[in-house]
């Protein structure tokens, strides 16, 4: 009997360490564990036009919300995650994309910088969407993407499946090479911290005719999580990468979602009670505006004619309009500010998030 058990003991403490080593392996390969800096991918053609010094470029930024539209109440979108909605239809991804390139196109940027779309995600149908995306803007035939969140299988009940959202730029310039550098992000449980996003700036470089050098960068913050300083060191991060390519005088233009509101006391009192959770009520933005020019500038946001520069409208059907600002545009000091705007009177059908387009003038 007692030999009995000593090989029922080894049976089952070989079974154990068989699912260690199985759980081990899926929580590591399984997820996205990005070095601090790793080259992106760039896709651009040798023939691609440079820019000129002195050109004034125009640039859009927007968080496309995953191309799922604005006709769904998704389980992230209430307060206490339980929204009736877990996935688009395919129907709804593809009017949006065409809504999304019927605006892209009117505004015909130079530049665009966008956030939250998918690849291999189970909830949009495993789709690569950049690549349907620069199918239909074949004007742009340079661009970059990388993930800030990726995972083969995400255990929420809610998910169950894969996800995989990511920040791109896309350019009617050449782009000579592109990096993305990861940021910092709250310490959560062991398990947590696996599946996690893992927000990051994508950095792309943009020779010039005259032999110069211009940095388009993009990226999306994740939330703000009470009770840490995770905000601080993220944009502490963010400034030492602006403030390195200020010491190589190379010009730059930083915009993305920031998931910050304005340094604004009202900017946080419009909210609803339940809206504030996400907000420290001292905006942290207020470390870079007050280092670097910004589009929408404090004036802007603080100001009468504030409602022009709301950029997010929530899903949550309790929000009747667009109700905070979170896109950003900030400027090196080398490049000089021109018309900027909120487009939202035929976009608040399409994303989540409004479009934000600038003019900058190279110097």
């Amino acid at each position: 009997m007692k030999k009995f058990f000593r090989s029922l003991l080894k049976i089952v403490g070989s079974l154990l360490l068989v699912l260690v080593i199985a759980l081990g392996s899926f929580l590591w390969f399984g997820n996205y564990h990005p070095k601090p800096v790793e080259t992106a991918a760039v896709t651009c053609p040798e023939s691609a036009p440079l820019l000129n010094s002195g050109q004034e470029i125009k640039v859009l930024t927007w968080n496309v919300q995953t191309m799922s539209s604005k006709n769904y109440v998704f389980w992230s979108d209430l307060p206490n995650n339980d929204g009736p909605d877990e996935k688009p239809s395919k129907e709804d991804i593809s009017a949006t994309f065409a809504e999304t390139v019927r605006v892209i196109r009117d505004e015909n940027p130079d530049i665009i910088f966008i956030q939250e779309i998918d690849a291999g995600a189970e909830r949009t149908y495993y789709e690569d969407q950049m690549a349907r995306l620069t199918a239909m803007l074949p004007e742009y035939a340079c661009y970059s993407s990388v993930f800030d969140w990726k995972s083969a299988y995400v255990p929420h009940p809610r998910i169950h499946g894969s996800v995989g959202w990511k920040v791109a730029i896309l350019s009617k310039y050449k782009i000579s090479g592109a990096e993305r550098i990861q940021l910092s992000t709250a310490n959560k449980s062991f398990l947590e911290n696996q599946f996690k996003i893992k927000p990051a700036i994508l950095k792309a470089m943009l020779p010039t005719a005259e032999g110069g050098q211009f940095a388009a960068l993009t990226l999306h913050l994740d939330l703000y999580v009470p009770g840490t300083d995770a905000k601080y060191v993220q944009l502490a991060e963010i400034d030492k990468v602006l403030s390195e390519l200020d010491a190589a005088q190379i010009p730059w233009l930083l915009g993305g979602d920031f998931n910050l509101l304005p340094f604004d006391d009202a900017a946080y009192a419009r909210l609803a009670p339940e809206q504030q959770k996400y907000y420290n009520p001292q905006s942290e933005i207020k470390f870079l505006t007050d280092k670097f020019q910004v589009v929408p500038a404090p004036a802007e946001t603080n100001g009468a004619d504030f409602a022009n520069w709301l950029t997010r409208w929530p899903n949550d059907p309790s929000i009747p309009a667009p109700d905070r600002t979170l896109d950003y545009f900030f400027f090196s000091p080398l490049l000089s500010v021109g018309e900027h705007y909120v487009r939202m009177a035929d976009t608040l059908h399409i994303s989540d998030h409004l479009p934000v387009i600038t003019k900058a003038q190279l110097p």
